[in-house]
């Protein structure tokens, strides 16, 4: 059930094609914007090289997994190339509660339901330049087989027919303009009527503002 009003905080949701860049931008915009904090998802795939338990995301067993969304922890959960993710309904309301903006890296069927809880949500997706391109950066990174390359490509043409669902689209073919776009997004998404009313309700009640 959603909130009637929005919070004071903004909840950016993420989303993108394995490859096409999305959690560089995420984590340059992370770093630049101090007031934001990213959402830790739950995961049952393996870590990566250099990825820590509650930092990138909350490692769990399949088991594990599937108690918490039995108990309706998650808002969102979603399977994605064979593992399970899921966002924490609760930390995302405190944050956005305590006039933080929460940032979530997540799929589209994710997005789709977040938004039933959270309308206000902003959307963002991710574009490559080219099918080629996502290609050449899946194969550059060097974290996944050539059967989890093939399978990534294949369902990127599924993943990018949702792109319309979003707010805003950022084609990342240079990065440095690709993330000011991004930053851009994110500022302007604090200055909303509901936001601002929000953070500034008794400077809105003194001009007599309705909210």
């Amino acid at each position: 059930m959603s909130s009637s009003k929005p919070s004071a905080g903004s909840v950016l949701i993420v989303a993108a094609p394995s490859g096409a860049g999305k959690s560089s931008l995420v984590n340059a915009l992370l770093k630049q914007e101090t007031d934001i904090v990213l959402s830790v998802s739950f995961t049952t795939r393996a870590p990566r090289p250099g990825e820590q338990h509650g930092r990138e995301y909350f490692f769990v067993s399949e088991a594990e997994f599937r108690e918490r969304e039995a108990k309706a922890e998650f808002l969102e959960s979603a399977q994605v190339h064979g593992n399970f993710y899921g966002t924490s309904k609760r930390l995302i309301e405190e944050h956005t509660h305590a006039g933080r903006d929460v940032l979530l890296e997540i799929d589209w069927q994710g997005a789709q339901q977040v938004r039933r809880q959270f309308p206000d949500a902003v959307g963002i997706f991710i574009l490559p330049p080219s099918i080629e391109a996502l290609e050449q950066r899946l194969k550059q990174r060097g974290q996944d087989s050539d059967a989890v390359i093939a399978r990534r490509l294949d369902n990127a043409a599924g993943e990018i027919a949702h792109a319309h669902e979003f707010d805003y689209v950022i084609i990342n073919e240079n990065f440095d303009a690709a993330l000011l776009q991004l930053v851009g997004i994110a500022r302007a998404s604090r200055c909303r009527f509901g936001q601002q009313a929000a953070r500034f309700g008794d400077l809105f009640a003194g001009f007599g503002i309705q909210t």
